[in-house]
Formats: C-alpha cells, sequence, structure tokens
C-alpha cells in the first residue's frame, strides 16, 4: 500500500518535535496556529457600549513574567520568531544580525533597470499555505495576474553553436520530467533497495529512453536531457553524485507554482519588522561563542557572546544561522560541544551552493521575452574538471529589464567563480555565451554584478539539500532542542532554519516555518512555567 509522500516527510519529525514539546513542558504537540495579529472590535453589541479586545488565542498571560530571548540571526527564520513571540506578549528579546542588514539570504538590489535578487527569488507554491505567499500578499507585493515561472521556457543551444529544433527539445523536456518524477517517487515508494546517487539513476534512465528517439535525434535529445542535469543540479546546489536518489522525493512541493515579487523579494519582510519593538534587532553583531548550561551562563540559563566582547544572558536562544555556519563553526562556537545526534546531523545533511552572476549590457542583443538560454550540454562536458563555466546552466534575461541578463552557477565551479577577478568571469561567460549562440561578435557586459554566498564566513553557502548519508531523521535532529525530549531540563537552545524543516527544506517558506516553530516552543514552555524556566 502506497504511503503518500506528505505523510511520509512527517512521520519522523511529528513524532521528535512532538516529543520534544512534551517532554519540555508543553504538553502534547499542537499544530502551529495561523499568524494572526491582535485585533480590536469596533462594533460590539453589549448594553454598556464597551469595545472588546480580541487576542491570538496563543498569547501569555499579561501578569506572566516574559523570558529573555537572544535570537540569533535577523534573516526570515529570525524575524518571523521574532514577530510571533511579539504577537504572543513577549517582547523582553534581541535579534543579533551578524551582517549590516535584515534578510539573511534574501537580498535585493538594483542593477540598470532591473530589481536583481543575490539570493532567493521565486516563492515556491503561490497559495495561502504557503506563510511567504500570504506574507507578499498582505502588503500587495504580487500583481495580477501573477506572471509564474515557465520551467519548460527558453532555447536549448548545444556547445557547437547550434539551436536544437524545438519538436526534440519538447520531447526530451518531458521525457526528463518522467524520469525526474521517477526519482522523487522512489521515496514515497520506499523498500529496502539503495538506488545509490541522483546523478547515477538519472544519468541510467537518460539512457535508457534514448533508445525511444529516432536515432537522428539521440544526440540532440541526449543534449537536452544532460542540461536540464545541470539545472537540477543547481536547484539541488551541488553534484549530483554527492544527492541521494532515494530522499529525493522528501521534498514537498506546495501547488500554485512559483512566482517572484517584482520590487524585490525583500518586501516579504516589511510586514515582520513592522511590529517588533524598537532597537530589537542589533546589526554587525556576529556571535563568538555560546556558553549554555550549568556553570557556564552566569545569571542566565544561556550566554551569548558576541566578537565584539559584549556578553548577553537569556532564558532561551533561537539560533537561525545556516548550516553552512554550523558545518564551519559548530565545533567551536558551543561550550559544552553540542551533543553528538546533533552534530551528526550537521554533518550528514547536504548544503550546497547556487551562485547568480548579473550582465549589463548597454543594448540588448537578445529580443526581449526572449532572452532565456539553456545550455544543451554533452555528458563529457560536464564530466569535464578543467572548466569552470561547466557549472553554468541557463543564461536567462532578468524579468522586467531589457539590459540584464543572469547566469546559474552551482557547486564547486560556483565556488571556483567567487575566487576570480571580475574580468576573468566576465571573460568566462562572453566566451560561453559565444560559443553556444555560435555568435563570435556578442559584446562584453558594462558592468556585473555576483553573489559569493560560500565565501561569506556568515552563510558558507546556500542551501541545504539531501545527501547520500541523508535521512528526514537527521532533519528532525537538526531542529530538536537542545537539552533534548529525554532531558529533565527544559530546553535551553533552539534551533531554527531552512535545514531543519523536513518537507519544506531550501525553501524560504520552510525557513519562515521554523522560525514559529521555535517562537511557538517559547511560548508554550513560557505558559508551563508561568514565565521563565526553573
Amino acid at each position: 500500500m502506497k504511503v503518500s509522500r506528505l505523510k511520509l516527510v512527517y512521520q519522523k519529525s511529528t513524532q521528535v518535535f512532538g516529543k520534544c514539546l512534551g517532554a519540555s513542558g508543553a504538553g502534547k504537540a499542537a499544530p502551529v496556529q495561523p499568524v494572526l495579529p491582535r485585533t480590536m472590535s469596533s462594533a460590539v453589541s453589549s448594553p454598556d457600549k464597551k469595545e472588546a479586545c480580541i487576542m491570538d488565542s496563543c498569547s501569555i498571560s499579561p501578569s506572566c513574567r516574559e523570558p529573555r530571548v537572544i535570537i540569533v540571526g535577523a534573516g526570515i527564520a529570525g524575524l518571523s520568531a521574532a514577530h510571533r513571540l511579539t504577537q504572543c506578549g513577549i517582547r523582553n528579546f534581541i535579534v543579533l544580525e551578524a551582517k549590516e542588514r535584515p534578510g539573511g539570504r534574501i537580498h535585493s538590489c538594483w542593477l540598470g533597470d532591473a530589481v536583481i535578487e543575490m539570493g532567493a527569488e521565486w516563492i515556491y507554491g503561490a497559495c495561502l499555505p504557503n506563510s511567504v505567499y500570504t506574507l507578499a500578499s498582505q502588503d500587495r507585493l504580487l500583481q495580477t495576474p501573477l506572471p509564474r515561472q515557465d520551467a519548460s521556457r527558453g532555447l536549448f543551444c548545444t556547445s557547437e553553436g547550434r539551436a536544437v529544433d524545438l519538436p526534440v527539445t519538447i520531447t526530451a523536456y518531458h521525457t526528463f520530467r518522467q524520469i525526474e518524477q521517477q526519482a522523487a517517487n522512489l521515496f514515497r515508494l520506499g523498500g529496502e533497495r539503495c538506488h545509490g546517487t541522483l546523478l547515477n539513476f538519472i544519468g541510467l534512465r537518460i539512457q535508457q529512453e534514448l533508445y525511444n528517439f529516432p536515432e537522428d535525434q539521440r544526440y540532440d535529445a541526449a543534449r537536452v536531457m544532460f542540461g536540464l542535469t545541470n539545472i537540477l543540479r543547481n536547484r539541488c546546489g551541488d553534484d549530483l553524485s554527492l544527492v541521494s536518489a532515494d530522499q529525493y522525493g522528501s521534498y514537498i512541493e506546495l501547488p500554485g507554482g512559483s512566482v517572484r515579487v517584482p520590487l524585490g523579494y525583500v518586501g516579504v519582510m516589511a510586514p515582520l519588522l513592522r511590529g517588533l519593538p524598537d532597537n530589537c534587532i542589533r546589526y554587525n553583531k556576529p556571535v563568538n561563542v555560546v556558553r549554555w548550561g550549568s556553570g557556564q551562563a552566569g545569571d542566565g540559563r544561556v550566554l551569548v557572546k558576541c566578537c565584539d566582547g559584549e556578553e548577553l544572558t537569556a532564558d532561551y536562544t533561537i539560533l537561525t544561522m545556516s548550516l553552512g555556519c554550523l558545518k564551519c563553526q559548530a565545533d567551536k562556537l558551543f561550550a559544552p560541544p553540542l551533543p553528538v545526534c546533533k552534530l551528526d546531523a550537521i554533518c550528514n545533511i547536504g548544503f550546497g551552493l547556487s551562485d547568480k552572476v548579473f550582465l549589463e549590457y548597454a543594448e540588448p542583443f537578445w529580443v526581449c521575452h526572449e532572452g532565456n538560454l539553456k545550455l544543451a550540454w554533452s555528458a563529457e562536458e560536464l564530466q569535464s574538471s578543467s572548466d569552470w563555466t561547466r557549472g553554468v546552466c541557463a543564461i536567462d534575461e532578468m524579468p522586467g529589464s531589457k539590459h540584464v541578463l543572469c547566469a546559474w552557477i552551482s557547486g564547486q565551479e560556483a565556488a571556483m567563480m567567487e575566487t576570480m577577478a571580475d574580468n576573468d568571469v566576465a571573460e568566462g561567460l562572453t566566451r560561453l555565451l559565444r560559443k553556444f549562440t555560435g555568435n563570435p561578435c556578442l559584446p562584453y557586459p558594462q558592468m556585473m554584478l555576483r553573489s559569493r554566498w560560500a565565501s561569506d564566513p556568515h552563510f558558507c553557502g546556500s542551501y541545504s539539500y539531501m545527501s547520500c548519508c541523508s535521512t528526514v531523521s537527521h532533519q528532525c535532529e537538526l531542529g530538536t532542542p537542545v537539552p533534548g525530549p529525554c532531558d529533565a531540563q527544559p530546553p535551553i537552545l533552539l534551533f531554527a532554519g531552512e535545514a531543519t524543516v523536513p518537507g519544506y527544506f531550501a525553501t524560504v517558506h520552510g525557513a519562515r516555518l521554523s522560525g514559529i516553530r521555535e517562537a511557538e516552543r517559547v511560548i508554550q514552555l513560557t505558559k508551563k512555567f508561568e514565565g521563565p524556566p526553573c
């Protein structure tokens, strides 16, 4: 009997988080309440005409002493946690942000005539169950009709400078999507058999499906499908030889398609920032060490020491730094060290890299709305280790712009690109464009802007993926507080971020859910103890 993917993903996560909340004093695990603002009733039908205040059902009692909370990171997870705490009556918190801006891996900029996204760009799943979509909707950031991402759009060109015929492209595209769906079904079907890496599974299936193409079409069909493999590699953020085929389907795709915020993704943070207490966010405050446990935190349960020497104590700390930072710093960031099971989860979950290079031209050499170019690499070209440009999967026209193109690059090639000089990157991409279009006269860009997520010590990469060593239980473990559900002591360290959310990892809405989840944990603990924990 087949079990739905949603049930499979959340079967273990519900058990882990349910135990965690229960053992920590919150009773049975309750579903996260929808984020609703406090409202005032303006028309109450009572004889004395008094107004009634409708409070959020999760709000703590006004007579209850508020715990002290430190939130590390002002990305979407940290801001969502801060916003939820504020909604429910807890305002005794501060947010420590290492950068000079909020947003984390949401970073919108202007380049020429376009708003560009250095990090997150799409709202994946334009529907009401997506809390990021509702944030964008309530501030009217989305324009109707909603232009949705069309993955099938774009022209495939080979490295010989030749465009692939449209009928072959369409057939190869749909064949690849069927293969990708088969890979996703492996998680749902379960079973004892291990299917290895996503690269091996998809590569073998492509070779099998090529026999269904006429012989004169197989060369181009193969290049289109291996080009789509490179696009999939970009979505994962790392080489597919490191991605688990059996866990690939644990990702849950929300309905509604993918939409872009026209005036910048950064706008979705406005509703969160507006309601926060004044001066609760401290910028340029990277954290040096987190001391927790008996005898470590002075007069608090946890002591957070910033790199500038300032020390802050609290009852709870919500940690929202990226998994990349935890991989690099977990061994020296916490005193005493984290439990072995937590360190294993940090080690086993994959963390990928996806960068963008934006190229601005004085005059466009493409037709507006027809500028998307997808690179139809061969399998042999993708195996070459000498050329960093093989990490480029597509070069797209920026929506709303007539002058800016965006090149997408991932994995170790992206890390290599980050170390190169601007002129060398522009030279490499121009050479790539000329090669795949067959036009040696294409101009150099007049300006270039690129992301550098791997070399930024506050991120150390882009987002998580399910590696060959990963399971859903690792994601659950990463989101489990310390002390854990089997400890008598209430939680001190609470972990949030996209990598802690089974099913919705690598997404902004996953990060937001994690922040709300940990804020709810603090709220329930505060209700149980009628204030800070003993």
